[in-house]
């Protein structure tokens, strides 16, 4: 990191992610007291823990563009300093073009000089508009793009239906939400509101909160004839989320649809199962497993939240990158392939050992106990102590105590 010269009339330094070369504010410059969140109050957003996510963004948008084997347009609507488009132009192999706008001023004025500073001037447009407005600009046959990224400071559902307008045929939507309350059913009605669905604050609600935003997309494509595809997904630090492509037609609107379901969760045993839309009406609201009555979440995505194939490919262009984080994405990637067809939810080792008064085994330990017992189990990548399996509550609690008592 260095200070640069005098470019913007408020303070900057210079930083390098991935090979990129960013001009950025000078956080330390704005904080007055050491409750200030830096980048809120910079007169231009960065962020330097969304590093990891720009990261995986751009693997990301590799792995696609191999995949379409074609040139590729990307927009980026709420760049602030530029920083992620400008990655995506300088990082990824294949861009055509790459449309960043932001509707502060001075932000725009701070993505033209990454912009300069990368010599990309021939592949990138910087614009200083409303998201809603470029995206809606683009929503016809041959203007749409081919990649959408949607990194708000919040929640991306006011943006959803002009995204998913101005996408092509085949085309991948990333989606951020930092609004993890809500997801997370400390707001509920706020959860309800923005997204159609009900949270739940169960261990495993980081889940639960990308498949509310998955469903939300979901609906909100099939209302235009699409269906969708999710890819990749994570929940980080303070915010989720998503990679998804979209098909054009009917069939694959109701084919995207089937995927929408609720999450039945029993707050007494830790029983939890999903059921699909169609079947929620002749279902039983009681815990099969001790008589308790169920909580709902939903309705949410209860389809997939990784694909397989994607991640490998996303593996294959990190292999050969240099990024900071590469070790971290290896192990996310390793994570998601593995848990990729395994059931909704997932169990916190933790928790169950706080429910029953229980020293903490390792997950590892427990894993193993339920692969002895001819369960599917693996760690999840939503939680480091988390485990997803096909075996019942009871069994996952037996195992729990088994390892716990190994270890007195």
């Amino acid at each position: 990191m260095r200070v640069t010269p005098s470019l913007t009339d408020f303070p900057t330094v210079q930083i390098t992610e991935g090979k990129t070369r960013l001009i950025v504010p000078k956080l330390e410059a704005f904080v007055k007291s050491p409750s200030d969140y830096a980048p809120s109050k910079a007169p231009v957003f960065y962020n330097p823990v969304m590093e990891l996510n720009r990261d995986i963004a751009v693997i990301a948008l590799r792995a696609y563009q191999k995949t379409v084997k074609h040139k590729i347009t990307v927009c980026e609507p709420l760049a602030s300093c530029g920083s992620r488009g400008v990655r995506f132009a300088n990082e990824v192999e294949g861009i055509k073009k790459v449309v960043i706008s932001d509707i502060n001023a001075k932000a725009t004025q701070t993505a033209k000089l990454n912009v300069q500073l990368n010599k990309l001037e021939k592949r990138i447009t910087v614009l200083n508009k409303d998201a809603n407005l470029v995206l809606t600009s683009h929503g016809a046959p041959h203007k749409r793009f081919d990649a959408i990224d949607i990194d708000p400071f919040g929640s991306s559902v006011p943006y959803m239906d002009s995204a998913i307008r101005a996408l092509s045929n085949n085309g991948l939507l990333a989606l951020t939400a930092t609004d993890m309350a809500p997801l997370c059913g400390v707001h509920p009605k706020a959860c309800i509101r923005k997204y159609g669905g009900k949270p739940l604050r169960t261990e495993y609600c980081h889940e639960l909160a990308i498949r509310l935003l998955a469903g939300c997309l979901a609906t909100v494509a099939a209302k235009h004839e699409i269906g969708l595809n999710v890819m990749f997904s994570h929940n980080t630090a303070h915010y989720i989320r998503l990679y998804s492509t979209i098909k054009y037609g009917a069939k694959k609107a109701d084919e995207s649809l089937k995927n929408l379901g609720y999450v039945l969760h029993c707050f007494s045993c830790f029983h939890r199962e999903s059921i699909r839309s169609l079947q929620l009406a002749g279902h039983s609201i009681i815990c099969s497993e001790c008589g308790s009555r169920l909580s709902v979440a939903g309705p949410l995505w209860i389809g997939r939240l990784f694909d397989g194939k994607f991640c490998d490919s996303m593996e294959n262009e990190l292999e050969q990158t240099k990024l900071r984080h590469k070790e971290r994405i290896v192990r996310m990637l390793t994570l998601a392939r593995n848990e990729a067809v395994m059931p909704v939810g997932y169990y916190v080792v933790d928790r169950i050992c706080d429910r029953l008064n229980l020293p903490v085994p390792s997950v590892k330990r427990v894993i193993g106990a339920l692969k002895k017992e001819g369960f599917q189990a693996v760690q999840t990548l939503s939680n480091s102590r988390g485990i997803k399996t096909e075996a019942q509550a009871k069994k996952v609690q037996e195992a729990v105590q088994g390892m716990a008592h190994a270890n007195r």
